[in-house]
């Protein structure tokens, strides 16, 4: 699978920085169940950078990935957009994002640029939106208080 990437995108980010810090964090992974080690890496808009890793739990539906663990710390952190997500897994091949990762990703940057790297080196890169097209975001929602702050 691959999608497209334009220069423009990537002015500013580089992307081998952000996946070294990506592969960093996927070594602290809690991983005993499935033994995939997962780390992803928030570039900021502010350019401050994010990291999480997946935390698994014997109740499976209890676990976090790794996209949601870097954004649950940058908002704990008072971030709230980003330019770009690294992902690096521990398998050969690069693993996509589920699509719960990708709705909480949309929900801050639905454009932000995304790279994920498996350990045998394969890369594939492109949009948050082309991850996710016809989103769900803040506007399908009916107008409530305190919608303005969230948006």
């Amino acid at each position: 699978m691959g999608f497209t990437i334009t220069s423009r995108m990537i002015d500013a980010i580089d992307m081998d920085s952000l996946l070294a810090a990506a592969r960093a964090v996927a070594v602290r992974a809690h991983s005993p169940y499935s033994e995939i080690r997962v780390g992803a890496a928030l570039l900021a808009s502010d350019g401050s950078v994010h990291v999480g890793c997946n935390v698994e739990n014997a109740s499976y539906g209890l676990t976090l990935c790794a996209e949601r663990s870097a954004v649950v710390g940058a908002v704990a952190a008072g971030v709230h957009t980003f330019k770009a997500v690294a992902i690096f897994t521990s398998l050969a091949e690069p693993l996509m994002p589920c699509g719960a990762c990708r709705q909480v990703l949309s929900e801050f940057s639905p454009d932000m640029v995304v790279v994920v790297e498996g350990a045998g080196g394969g890369r594939v890169e492109g949009t948050l939106a082309e991850l996710l097209p016809g989103r769900m975001g803040p506007s399908d929602l009916p107008s409530s208080p305190g919608a303005a702050d969230q948006a």
